[in-house]
């Protein structure tokens, strides 16, 4: 694929990276929960549909489906009901991944919305289907601010793959 002009080239994303920032942000989407912030954005689908943008070879499907499974184990929820959100979301942002890097972060936000949109009316389907229970209307933020938090994260985990403004002797690239 031919590169953005203006854009600069990025170092390969360190596996580790992408494991301890998935793990955090597992644990973050965790911690919100027990205090009973669900209005919050999701910030693991946020860190999820990152790396399948940036990394679809290393984070996809199954990865996404395993972490829905886990939330849903930790949330006491209806086995699957998370799992197939995000499994949902990362498929679709597979599908526009060549698209969305054409663009910068700010420009992605905007496109990357309908996913989250789309992933959030899946989990509130199977809500509706399997628990009777309606969305609270506060839930209706959390796409919104997933899709406002997206440049910031996306910022924040494309830092370590910035190549040094400077070369030296010491960085070979």
């Amino acid at each position: 694929m031919i590169m953005p002009a203006g854009r600069p080239l990025l170092l390969p994303a360190n596996p580790k990276f992408i494991g301890i920032t998935l793990m955090l942000a597992l644990l973050v989407h965790m911690l919100l929960g027990l205090l009973g912030w669900y209005w919050l954005p999701d910030v693991l689908a946020i860190v999820v549909v990152f790396w399948t943008v940036h990394q679809p070879r290393r984070v996809g499907l199954v990865l996404a489906f395993l972490l829905g499974l886990a939330l849903d184990v930790h949330e006491s929820a209806l086995l699957g009901q998370n799992a197939l959100s995000y499994v949902v979301l990362s498929g679709l942002a597979n599908i526009a991944q060549r698209r969305l890097l054409w663009f910068p972060l700010r420009e992605q936000a905007l496109q990357i919305l309908p996913l989250f949109v789309l992933a959030a009316l899946v989990e509130w389907l199977t809500r509706l289907v399997a628990q009777d229970a309606w969305p609270v209307w506060t839930q209706v933020l959390g796409p919104l601010l997933q899709a406002a938090l997206w440049p910031l994260v996306g910022a924040l985990l494309l830092a370590p793959q910035r190549r040094a403004f400077e070369r030296d002797d010491i960085r070979p690239l």
